[in-house]
């Protein structure tokens, strides 16, 4: 059905490597030959001018969804002018009792223009339909929330 490729590169920059000192600096390679400095999260000993991969992740859910959401929107007759959302991921413990990310809250603010504009019900209706067509949000153990 599709297949998505991306390229990570990293290299070692320090003679000493121990856990607290080993660089996690590293580029990401994607199509159309965008790249983009990531690293570990700062808690992780990571660089805070790079992102890492819990945004990453919060941010490619938030994206699946958004487009989801516009294309049932639009297949409903819905006109959507923007749409802005925060994406949050929250670290925890899984039911194994390890380190994950457990949730993802999705906090979307919608524009709507044209004759018809949906009521609350149907919004939220238009929101759990984006959810379980989002391949994403279908790829992960995470609970989504859309708030």
């Amino acid at each position: 059905m599709g297949q998505y490729i991306i390229n990570l590169n990293w290299k070692k920059e320090s003679a000493e490597f121990t856990y607290e000192k080993l660089n996690r600096n590293h580029v990401l390679h994607f199509s159309g030959n965008q790249t983009l400095k990531n690293s570990a999260a700062p808690e992780y000993f990571g660089n805070v001018d790079m992102t890492n991969p819990e945004e990453l992740l919060a941010s490619a859910t938030a994206s699946c969804h958004m487009l989801t959401f516009l294309a049932v929107a639009a297949k409903m007759g819905f006109v959507v002018e923007s749409y802005d959302c925060k994406a949050e991921a929250l670290m925890g413990k899984n039911a194994e009792g390890r380190f994950s990310v457990t949730e993802i809250n999705l906090t979307p603010k919608i524009v709507f223009s044209g004759d018809k504009t949906p009521t609350e019900e149907q919004l939220k209706g238009l929101h759990e339909k984006a959810h379980r067509n989002c391949f994403i949000a279908q790829s992960l153990q995470s609970k989504v929330n859309v708030l």
